[in-house]
């Protein structure tokens, strides 16, 4: 720690003025040497003050400021609906696509009948009340769930201005190998992600991520951390283009076993509400449901 014991040492006789003749000398020439010892005792005399001034007592540890969302939260500052866009194009012809490359594509958008899903996710929504006092609306930017988010604010009498499109944590699952392969080709996922959530499917050379549900489980806690931190005591639809962002946020806020995120599967166009009473709270002992208090690290 710094002291200032040897402040009595700063000398205090005046440095003469410079002889008119010296003034056209060489100016470096001219410097005195800097003694070591002056300088460090005048730096601890000009820095102790703000080093001893107490802290205000508004002042929180970093670790517990807002914003840092832990997995169950203790509470959450908004209320949340979850809700799975409608089918796809791809979807609609029974192909895996997952590659983010096409996820602006016109087939990557709703089919027919994943627009008339939409329109009854909307009608859902509105008949819950969700956006009564306002509401924001975060679909992926990837085109199927961009679509729903329009039909959902047309529904709901919200400008587009209130939809705010999120460019990768809401991605689909990236299932690396799988793509292009018939969709119920995705229960051997599934089959692994009982397993282990860090069990990823088999890469691929396309560009196609291959996540693993902790892979997929870092990307919405992140995305839930942004949202609690941004907004407070609002309301927020989060629009995914798959069901297993949803289904492993769900798992994650109330506490479930990532390793079991397939039972809470979200159907084409479906809508949920994050029910703050699901939420654990504080020290909340565990049962048949809370099976995970500190998610992804769960056995």
């Amino acid at each position: 720690m710094f002291t200032v014991s040897n402040a009595s040492t700063i000398s205090t006789t005046t440095t003469p003025q410079p002889h008119l003749s010296t003034i056209n000398q060489n100016p470096i020439k001219s410097l005195e040497p800097i003694n070591r010892r002056h300088l460090l005792t005048a730096l601890t005399i000009s820095t102790t003050p703000f080093l001893t001034y107490p802290l205000p007592s508004s002042h929180v540890s970093i670790a517990n400021a807002r914003g840092l969302l832990q997995m169950p939260p203790l509470r959450l500052s908004n209320r949340y609906f979850l809700v799975r866009a409608g089918e796809s194009e791809y979807e609609s012809l029974g192909i895996i696509n997952t590659n983010p490359v096409t996820k602006t594509s016109v087939d990557s958008g709703l089919s027919d009948r994943g627009k008339k899903q939409a329109v009854r996710a909307a009608y859902e929504l509105k008949a819950m009340g969700a956006c009564d006092d306002g509401c924001w609306i975060w679909p992926s930017i990837t085109q199927r769930a961009y679509q729903a988010a329009e039909i959902i604010a047309a529904v709901s009498g919200i400008s587009r201005s209130y939809i705010v499109p999120e460019y990768s944590f809401l991605d689909a699952r990236g299932l690396g190998a799988y793509e292009g392969k018939n969709l119920e080709s995705v229960s051997e996922v599934y089959a692994s992600d009982s397993i282990s959530q860090r069990i990823k499917p088999p890469p691929t050379d396309d560009g196609t991520p291959n996540e693993s549900v902790a892979d997929v489980f870092v990307r919405v806690t992140q995305l839930m951390s942004i949202l609690e931190t941004q907004y407070s005591e609002d309301t927020v639809i989060i629009v995914s283009p798959d069901s297993d962002n949803l289904t492993i946020l769900q798992a994650g806020l109330v506490g479930l076993d990532l390793q079991r995120h397939r039972d809470l599967s979200f159907a084409l166009g479906e809508v949920r509400f994050v029910d703050p009473s699901s939420i654990p709270t504080y020290k909340q002992p565990a049962s048949a449901v809370y099976k995970c208090l500190k998610p992804p690290n769960c056995s």
